[in-house]
């Protein structure tokens, strides 16, 4: 037994006080007892706790109990048995405040809609369908919509372009707390549980080697990796042919002139370069290391294959086809002007030897695999560097001693001059694309984005604009925090507020704050003395 606080008229022989008492099935009780002389008998039964929240609200209880009226403490109970507390509400209040705070610095309730609201935010508690949402929303103690008025919600979202209203919001919030000079773009593909196509759903190209149907999405985050514009595409779509709608989509929906666009180089292709240029857009694209000896033809002429670590070399690369402009016979590389080199773009190569270091790995396991299909000791569908003449496999030395050559080397082309941007600042742009595969990852692991288990066009695009409007929130979350959003939500879910009912009066209480729920109320201007 633990006393919790002895309250009443302490005299020779009697006190009353309540306590606290272990129970065999592990909950607490706390009762209001009398001590007399060195008994102790219980005058009342609280109730039991399981629960620090509940403890505490029992225990507010039994002291209300001691100090009825002006603090007086009535001695003498009503007869027959005194009912239990009960718990009649559950809720994670604290959470629900955070997310919905976050939902509405960014703008979005401008949609209008609560339905969506919630499906957007039991996405970010528990990534799950749409149906399960509702169990989500029940558990975190939050009323919600029925099913199916979340479903016309979805309807809703296409008819009423919630997408659009959510990707102003995006850009009012980054233009106001970042720079929309530079932006950044890369593709996914997101799969279906399903076994047959139709104009949307296609089987095509996957990074994961998958066979089921899909769609390619196109995101644009700013360089933080906030989103800013997301789109679907047929899922056999080329990834070049996504790039064009997008930028140039967002470009003119803001009236943004000069804005660089920095993408990977599955984006590389001479009419996406031409198209961007002639929309006013400045790019950086990574280059392919195949490029090298026509773009570095001058170095390697005058300096052979040795290379520094961290060295860049300030080039050109020709548009299509062969390099005119850049002539291997001077020793200086040309500096690449507009006007001047119309049949060419700026090409800026770095060299690193940790790059070298894990690009010799690679070679080397390719080479010996290669080894092994020549000597028939593996069966396998024809790898890199090896060459099959009359039927007879050999190993490509050639192609191996340019690949060798080239170790260590990374391109980059842009259309950018050198006066507005030096070569070490377009490298190190090109390496803010880490952000956007971030939003990837959060959408595809923390988000669930996928698979996805619609099947009309339109449920597809609501169910990404839902996805969208999660990942913003999350990033946003991420940014005031420092935590990842799956660390913000363990930290808050388990602080609940509990609603008990005792002889027909309600009383709440709630969790004590850990100190990372402090942190993060702190981190996101919520004021924790009102928990």
């Amino acid at each position: 037994m633990e006393v919790d606080t002895l309250i009443g008229p302490i005299g020779s022989v009697v006190v009353v006080f309540v306590r606290k008492v272990p129970t065999a099935s592990g909950a607490t009780a706390v009762q209001i007892a009398e001590r007399v002389g060195d008994r102790d008998n219980v005058i009342e039964h609280v109730g039991s706790a399981r629960t620090p929240a509940e403890l505490v609200a029992l225990l507010e209880v039994a002291r209300a109990r001691l100090h009825p009226g002006q603090g007086e403490l009535e001695l003498t109970l009503p007869a027959g048995r005194v009912g239990r507390g009960v718990i009649t509400g559950k809720r994670c209040a604290l959470l629900w405040q955070v997310l919905t705070g976050g939902y509405r610095e960014l703008g979005f309730d401008a949609v209008g809609d609560d339905a969506f609201e919630q499906m957007v935010l039991a996405r970010i508690v528990e990534p799950t369908s749409k149906a399960d949402s509702v169990r989500v929303l029940e558990e975190i103690g939050v009323e919600h919509a029925s099913l199916r008025t979340m479903f016309r919600s979805l309807k809703r979202c296409q008819d009423r372009g919630y997408r659009d209203t959510l990707a102003a919001a995006c850009y009012e919030h980054a233009s106001t707390a970042g720079d929309l000079s530079l932006v950044l773009y890369d593709v996914t593909t997101l799969y279906f549980e399903a076994e047959d196509e139709d104009d949307l759903r296609k089987v095509g190209y996957s990074k994961e080697r998958r066979v089921d149907p899909q769609v390619l999405v196109g995101l644009l985050v700013d360089r933080g990796g906030f989103p800013l514009q997301v789109g679907c595409f047929e899922g056999n779509k080329a990834e070049t042919a996504t790039i064009i709608p997008i930028v140039t989509a967002f470009a003119a929906r803001h009236s943004i002139e000069g804005m660089v666009v920095v993408a990977d180089a599955g984006m590389l292709s001479a009419a996406n370069l031409r198209e961007l240029d002639e929309a006013g857009l400045r790019f950086i694209v990574g280059s392919r290391v195949t490029k090298a000896p026509i773009d570095l033809a001058s170095h390697f002429r005058w300096h052979g294959d040795a290379f520094t670590d961290g060295q860049v070399i300030d080039t050109l690369t020709p548009r299509r086809g062969r390099n005119t402009d850049n002539d291997p016979a001077l020793r200086a590389e040309p500096v690449w002007e507009p006007g001047e080199h119309e049949g060419s773009w700026r090409a800026v190569w770095a060299y690193s030897a940790k790059r070298a270091a894990r690009d010799a790995r690679t070679l080397t396991l390719q080479e010996n695999r290669a080894k092994a299909v020549v000597a028939g000791e593996k069966a396998a569908r024809t790898p890199r560097f090896v060459k099959t003449s009359n039927g007879a496999r050999t190993l490509d030395e050639a192609s191996l001693a340019r690949a060798r050559r080239l170790e260590g080397l990374k391109g980059y082309v842009t259309n950018i001059p050198v006066e507005l941007m030096p070569a070490g600042e377009v490298v190190s742009s090109y390496h803010d694309l880490w952000q956007v595969e971030a939003s990837f990852r959060m959408s595809k692991s923390d988000l669930r984005a996928r698979p996805i288990f619609h099947h009309s066009k339109d449920a597809i695009e609501a169910h990404l604009t839902i996805v969208f409007a999660a990942l913003a929130i999350s990033r946003r979350l991420q940014d005031q925090t420092g935590m990842s959003i799956k660390k913000v939500v363990r930290a808050l879910r388990p602080i609940q507020q509990i609603t008990l009912t005792i002889g027909g009066h309600p009383h709440t209480a709630a969790d004590p704050l850990t100190d990372a729920a402090r942190d993060i109320l702190t981190a996101t201007g919520h004021d924790s003395a009102t928990h």
